[in-house]
């Protein structure tokens, strides 16, 4: 048969009317899997599901005769019921697709839609319960980021404050800062000024005092002897060389009136043409002053203004020619002691 032919006979197969042989063709093509006679007999079942109630209800059948009743072991009779049972198939034809397929019944299929309604009024409410809470959600959310927004320009006004008190703070420590150092200055000009007033009263004050020792009588020598009495004077030593063992001298300077006192004893007499020249060494020797040793002098006081002395480090005499050099040239014959 056919395909068409097997089913054209689906609505036979399904009310039960088909004969043996078509019924097993088509029950082997049913079972071949074809989807579309599958289908087609759902189809036929369900129709036939609806129609049954509408059917109404046949007379039932009439009652068998009375029979007279003879006496029959139970065994008797349970083979007598096997003998008039009628021998039908495990199966009546479409029973065993019923069986695989079940039709739909009217009553769920009457339900579907109730079912697909509430399925979609629950999606409904689900999706409008997520939907809820994920405004809700980004409502806090948005309402948390806003105050941290509003914390913050707080927070950088505070700021923006703090720096600005910070940048006025630091401009009036610059202008203090700056206004002590011009005090500084003063205060430094100032004694400065009062140390060379001083000075020139000192000075003044010895001046005054020599012209009245002068007037007095009193000799260099005296004068020689107040000045190793000041705390203030600075005292170098110088011994002799190797040509000159038995000399010495020593130097005083005097801070106030810038001069030099050298008193030296026991050197040799200065030969013709040559004359005695005291050194004192900035780094090179500079000349301080020239003088003479006659016959028969033991001593001599040579006195000299200086206006650079603080530098000096060493002192020396050397012999030299007369009127002296602007660098030794001769023997040296005194020497400062280290």
């Amino acid at each position: 048969m056919t395909h068409e032919e097997l089913e054209s006979a689906v609505p036979l197969y399904a009310a039960g009317t088909l004969e043996q042989t078509k019924r097993q063709a088509l029950d082997a093509h049913l079972l071949s899997g074809c989807a579309s006679c599958h289908q087609a007999l759902k189809a036929y079942q369900s129709g036939a599901a609806s129609l049954q109630p509408e059917l109404g209800q046949t007379d039932p059948p009439p009652e068998p005769k009375a029979r007279p009743i003879t006496a029959q072991s139970p065994r008797t009779a349970h083979e007598d019921n096997l003998k008039k049972r009628p021998v039908r198939s495990s199966l009546e034809p479409g029973d065993w697709v019923n069986h695989l397929f079940p039709p739909i019944s009217p009553a769920r299929s009457l339900s579907l839609p109730w079912a697909i309604a509430l399925v979609t009024i629950l999606t409904v409410g689900l999706i409008g319960y997520l939907t809820w809470n994920f405004e809700a959600q980004r409502a806090e959310d948005t309402s948390k980021i806003q105050q941290l927004e509003s914390s913050l320009q707080e927070q950088s006004t505070t700021l923006a404050s703090v720096q600005s008190e910070s940048e006025k703070q630091a401009k009036a420590l610059a202008e203090l800062r700056s206004e002590v150092q011009e005090r500084t200055s003063e205060a430094a000009e100032a004694k400065n000024q009062l140390a060379r007033r001083d000075a020139q009263l000192k000075e003044a004050r010895l001046q005054l005092n020599q012209k009245n020792l002068s007037r007095a009588g009193r000799t260099p020598q005296d004068e020689l002897a107040s000045l190793l009495r000041r705390p203030d004077i600075l005292a170098f030593s110088l011994a002799g060389s190797d040509l000159a063992k038995r000399a010495s001298a020593f130097l005083l300077y005097d801070p106030l009136t810038h001069k030099i006192w050298f008193y030296a004893v026991n050197l040799p007499e200065s030969p013709s043409g040559k004359t005695y020249q005291l050194w004192a060494s900035h780094g090179k020797p500079v000349s301080i002053g020239t003088f003479h040793m006659d016959r028969g002098d033991t001593a001599h006081l040579l006195v000299k203004k200086v206006a650079n002395f603080t530098g000096a480090k060493t002192f020396s005499v050397s012999l030299e020619p007369a009127g002296g050099r602007p660098q030794p040239t001769g023997p040296a014959y005194l020497l400062s002691r280290s």
